[in-house]
């Protein structure tokens, strides 16, 4: 288990919270109130500083619940917050749906997953190893 902090840097801010015990994702709540119009984006504040411990992160993921029925969702799945920022966190939404969808203070917006990070070593090669697939990219397995 990762141990870590947050800091509540707005009145208004909630600890994220697991609501099962198996869940990967915690909870995590508005600190606005904010109207996003359909086809519309928006940062939406949380009053959460995380204290990451380095090689960890937190992804930003969207809430299935509110993707179904509002056609709301994170924009960019997953964010990353990544070990080294000591910012506030925010979420951007975005209303795919066909009616305004409303942000009021404390409202679940996404998810946070705790994963750890492996960094990797790159460098430059004059050729690369011949796999089945070869170069064949979008679509090229078929429909």
């Amino acid at each position: 288990m990762i141990k870590f902090g947050f800091k509540l840097i707005h009145p208004d801010a909630v600890l994220p919270s697991y609501a099962h015990e198996s869940d990967a994702g915690m909870d995590v709540r508005s600190v606005d109130d904010l109207v996003i119009p359909p086809g519309g984006r928006a940062l939406v504040h949380t009053g959460l500083v995380a204290n990451l411990p380095l090689g960890t992160e937190i992804q930003v993921r969207p809430r299935s619940g509110l993707a179904l029925k509002h056609g709301v969702t994170v924009l960019n799945t997953p964010g990353t917050v990544d070990s080294g920022y000591r910012g506030e966190i925010g979420v951007i939404l975005a209303n795919f749906g066909d009616q305004d969808f409303v942000v009021s203070k404390g409202d679940k917006i996404a998810q946070f997953v705790i994963a750890t990070v492996t960094q990797a070593e790159v460098f430059c090669v004059s050729d690369v190893e011949e796999t089945d697939r070869g170069d064949g990219g979008f679509g090229s397995t078929g429909v």
